[in-house]
């Protein structure tokens, strides 16, 4: 009988040291993951529809802070400068300093160096017919600089409404203050690299660490509930039935 309460013993207080160790082990990814989500990634909100359908209108999305020199064609980034207002916007990358973007081609797509870029996001004309753009042009990006579209061409104030001031609507590098990597509300998680670029020379940027903080957050969260719940649990399972203890001091008596 005492080898079975020493068993059952040791049995507890190992499931006790795991139980803790679990805990201890969840708050640590919980906390690295939530702790480098806010040094890596700043919140905002899209204040227009003009990147519909990609990014609907107040829709919280997550910017990965970078330096204006890592972005590449393809990325949507928030930005801020004087001429378009200087408040936070969000837009998409279709060029960068020494492309010549231009639209349409005969399939009205948008060409940067003549070569056509396939746009799989933009929201649909009248008509169902989908242009990269319903005005014509053609720019040479400074140096330094983007050139930047929203993803619904019909609505968007964005780089060609801009071409007839300095610079022929592009925006400097150095105004860009993040890379949008996830949108968060409504929950349509992280916002895949466009195919449409990685042919240019640069390639596309690879995603930002989201994925693997929200891991380290959700892995966290499972395990300090699992070992929380741990005592509980054990005590309900090792809790003998009432009518069990009755029967056994009835015995007792006898």
């Amino acid at each position: 009988m005492s080898g079975n309460k020493g068993t059952q013993g040791g049995r507890g207080r190992l499931g006790s040291v795991l139980s803790g160790l679990a805990v201890a082990v969840g708050c640590l990814l919980f906390l690295g993951g939530f702790v480098g989500g806010a040094l890596i990634y700043q919140p905002y909100s899209v204040p227009t529809d003009s990147m519909t359908p990609t990014l609907d209108v107040g829709s919280k999305i997550l910017a990965q802070r970078i330096d204006g020199a890592d972005v590449r064609r393809g990325d949507v980034v928030v930005f801020t400068d004087p001429l378009w207002g200087n408040s936070p916007m969000v837009k998409r990358v279709a060029a960068v300093g020494g492309d010549t973007v231009a639209c349409c081609d005969r399939d009205g797509r948008l060409t940067v160096d003549g070569r056509p870029v396939v746009e799989p996001y933009l929201r649909p004309g009248p008509g169902g017919r989908t242009l990269a753009s319903g005005q014509e042009f053609s720019v040479t990006v400074p140096k330094d600089s983007l050139f930047l579209l929203g993803d619904d061409r019909h609505t968007s104030l964005d780089s060609r409404t801009h071409i007839q001031e300095a610079g022929q609507g592009s925006v400097p590098r150095s105004s860009v203050v993040g890379r949008v990597d996830a949108v968060v509300w409504p929950a349509k998680g992280l916002l895949e690299p466009p195919k449409g670029f990685a042919a240019l020379p640069g390639g596309t940027s690879t995603p930002g660490p989201f994925q693997a903080l929200f891991t380290a957050i959700v892995a966290g969260c499972v395990l300090i509930l699992a070992g929380a719940a741990y005592g509980p649990v054990a005590r309900l399972v090792t809790r003998r039935p009432a009518g069990q203890r009755q029967g056994k001091r009835e015995k007792v008596g006898v």
